[in-house]
């Protein structure tokens, strides 16, 4: 995790970290030294890198919450994938199987959530057509998560690059 140190004009008393993207803004008081603000900075990296670790959260297990609550289909297995730089999500509908980008795991968790709706819905209809819109549209936060992702600057609905795989449906 990259850290950027930014020296407050305002700021008096505290050290503030914010995570952008991949990076970790810290905030610091003028007062404190370069070296202090560097010290204290690792630490809070360090907790941040705790808090944001995919291990911490089942996966498979808010998957099939979901699945259950929004009434599409159960996956046969689902978990995180460090490898997943250009997509959010994928699914192979045949294996019924879904993969999630590890990044997710240091966004809310209605956007983790929006994703998997995403592609547990794709279990039911592989493409991106009206009734695949339909099934997602059923989680009440879809359209403020997918606000969100475009924002973080990988828009789930813009179109990939790369060609299609038959077996591998990009959300």
């Amino acid at each position: 995790m990259e850290i950027e140190l930014v020296r407050g004009t305002r700021r008096r008393k505290h050290v503030e970290a914010v995570l952008v993207g991949d990076r970790l803004r810290v905030s610091f008081p003028r007062w404190m030294s370069l070296a202090e603000a560097r010290e204290v900075a690792e630490e809070l990296a360090e907790r941040m890198r705790r808090r944001v670790e995919p291990a911490r959260i089942d996966v498979a297990a808010r998957a099939r919450r979901l699945a259950r609550t929004y009434g599409l289909p159960r996956p046969r297995e689902v978990r995180w994938s460090d490898q997943q730089l250009q997509r959010w999500g994928s699914c192979t509908p045949d294996t019924r199987t879904i993969r999630v980008s590890s990044r997710l795991a240091g966004y809310p968790s209605w956007v983790l959530d929006y994703v998997l709706v995403h592609e547990l819905a794709h279990l039911e209809v592989p493409d991106h057509g009206p009734a695949h819109d339909a099934l997602v549209a059923r989680y009440p936060l879809a359209e403020r998560a997918r606000g969100f992702l475009t924002a973080k600057d990988l828009d789930p609905d813009a179109p990939e690059p790369a060609p299609l795989l038959a077996d591998d449906v990009r959300p």
